[in-house]
């Protein structure tokens, strides 16, 4: 029986890439036949109706232009912080704010985001009629703007906090603190010394995820809906809206304009390639002619910490706005605040409320445990079997996260259609199954490698087994990382939203699709409470994983901050 618990354990790793690829590689295939007409008339009658699209250039402009602007602007703040903040307040700030940042869903950003800056918006309010002398909302177009700053402000806001957590779990590997003060010690300013020294091996670990951020970047559908141009919008969220259209005929159009928007993506990667060729060759040469950069940090110091201040500003502000839209009675502009609170709102929404905060915490749970147990399965089968993950294994488990859900999902929902399960829970758990292991993966794989393997040799010494090694010492001393990986995977498939509105359907709904749905409307305040109980369950998680282990480990303060 131990053997075969062992054989099963080694098969996990191939196991769970199978899980990550095949869904791609079955959507991909789904995608195609309808955009050549395979099921049909083959042909090309969908790509020249794509091409009779009027918006098309407009709309590739779009999604090229926010996906690298929102990435590039991510990363430089992102090293900017770890290169420039580290040991500061600032920098403590921003570590204890990290996983509130990154429980907050997509959606919710955006929503909050709008609320800031639209005509109507909070800053507006703050500053008319005194500062401004509007009596009335302004005819400004800060929000839905068709260069898509808006969107990409909010793209910023939400990817610095992962790729801050990417770096932070691939910083130790680096030997930074060492690097850069060497770097100091020759003359070299602190940014000037970082990049020459730390940014190169660091890059390399974070080079995934930050491919990861620009494939989102460019086909990200719930964002673009609340922030983006509206016409056109981005090819993205013009594709879900074909897919949404009862006509067959514009299915073959959105399969088409799915694999213009892969070969976009790919495109993208492909200049961010020759983009990090560029800024190597030129690191080189700066370093080759002794360049120090010592009054570098003058000005980027002060930058640096204005736009940290200014995007968790931003994101924290815009939430605190929609809690207060929730309880908001009148409020009329150009008030501050409202005038009278209620709860009307809250007890007139509360069983559709109720009803959505079910499926989607019933949904979360169950797809973070899968997750949660798959990636326990291949980190022990690591431990035990003595193996390596490779590069091409790390690239197969970001695949979901590099191709655009655009590109696979259509064709993921054409099969589910087939298997009669379209519309059902069960596939929508197993659709967002796809794009929530990587997250937990990830989140895990750093503390659980980390684990001082010596406690396991001794446990083995006294005459435990591997199994009892693993469900007394190492499962009970990391449970802090194994409930926070949970929490990651809870809070990331309660953002789902593309995932839930193809496979569900239309009659799955969780407090996304339905958060994204409303926000067209102009009841802001059923807007904010949708929004706040969707912050409410991924920060449960969260707070779950920092109390359950001082609870259980009360008695034993070693355990506690394990």
């Amino acid at each position: 029986m131990r053997q075969r618990a062992g054989g099963l354990l080694r098969q996990a790793p191939r196991l769970t890439l199978a899980l990550m690829l095949v869904p791609v590689a079955a959507g991909l295939a789904g995608t195609i036949a309808p955009a050549f007409g395979l099921g049909g008339t083959p042909g090309l009658q969908s790509f020249r109706a794509l091409a009779d699209w009027p918006g098309l250039g407009a709309a590739v402009r779009l999604s090229l232009v926010t996906g690298l602007a929102a990435t590039g602007l991510s990363l430089a703040l992102t090293l900017l912080i770890l290169a420039l903040l580290p040991g500061g307040r600032i920098f403590g700030a921003v570590l204890r704010l990290l996983s509130p940042l990154l429980a907050v869903p997509h959606a919710a950003v955006a929503l909050g985001l709008a609320f800031l800056i639209a005509p109507s918006g909070w800053i507006v309010r703050a500053l008319s009629p005194w500062a401004t002398g509007w009596d009335t909302p302004p005819d400004l177009l800060t929000l839905n703007d068709p260069a898509g700053l808006a969107l990409i402000a909010g793209l910023v806001a939400k990817e610095v906090p992962f790729l801050l957590l990417m770096s932070l779990a691939a910083l130790p590997q680096t030997d930074a603190p060492r690097r850069t003060m060497l770097a100091q010690t020759l003359g070299y300013g602190r940014a000037a010394g970082w990049a020459f020294a730390v940014l190169p091996a660091l890059y390399a670990q974070i080079r995934l995820p930050c491919y990861a951020v620009l494939a989102y970047s460019m086909t990200a559908v719930e964002m673009a809906m609340i922030l983006g141009p509206t016409r056109p919008p981005t090819l993205a969220v013009q594709i879900a809206l074909w897919m949404a259209d009862p006509a067959l005929a514009e299915r073959g159009r959105a399969a088409a304009a799915a694999l213009l928007q892969l070969t976009l993506v790919l495109g993208a990667l492909a200049l961010w390639r020759t983009g990090e060729l560029v800024v190597r060759r030129v690191l080189l040469g700066a370093a080759a002619r002794g360049w120090r950069g010592a009054r570098l940090d003058r000005l980027l110091r002060p930058l640096t910490l204005a736009a940290t201040a200014l995007v968790l500003a931003a994101v924290g502000v815009g939430l605190a706005g929609l809690a207060l839209w929730s309880v908001a009675g009148l409020w009329s502009f150009p008030d501050s605040l409202p005038q009278t609170m209620s709860l009307r709102i809250w007890r007139e929404a509360a069983p559709d409320l109720a009803r959505h905060a079910a499926l989607t915490l019933g949904l979360g749970a169950a797809v973070a445990g899968v997750a949660l147990i798959l990636a326990l399965a291949c980190l022990e089968a690591e431990q035990r079997h003595a193996l390596s993950p490779s590069s091409r294994a790390m690239a197969v488990l970001y695949l979901p996260l590099i191709v655009p859900q655009v590109a696979f999902l259509p064709g993921l929902q054409v099969a589910a259609l087939g298997l009669g399960l379209d519309g059902t829970p069960l596939a929508v758990a197993a659709a967002h199954l796809i794009f929530v292991l990587p997250y937990v993966f990830l989140s895990l794989s750093a503390p659980w490698r980390a684990w001082d393997a010596r406690i396991g040799t001794v446990g083995a010494a006294l005459g435990a087994s591997p199994g009892r090694i693993f469900w007394r010492l190492r499962l009970p001393m990391l449970m802090r990382p194994v409930l926070t990986a949970f929490a990651v995977g809870l809070a990331v498939s309660v953002g789902q939203y593309l995932p839930t509105l193809l496979i569900g359907g239309g009659r799955v709904t969780t407090l996304t699709t339905e958060a994204v749905a409303l926000s067209s409307g102009g009841n802001r305040r059923v807007v904010g409470a949708y929004a706040l109980l969707q912050m409410l369950l991924p920060a449960a998680g969260f707070a779950a994983a920092l109390v359950l282990p001082a609870l259980v480990f009360r008695r034993r303060r070693g355990m506690r901050a394990a």
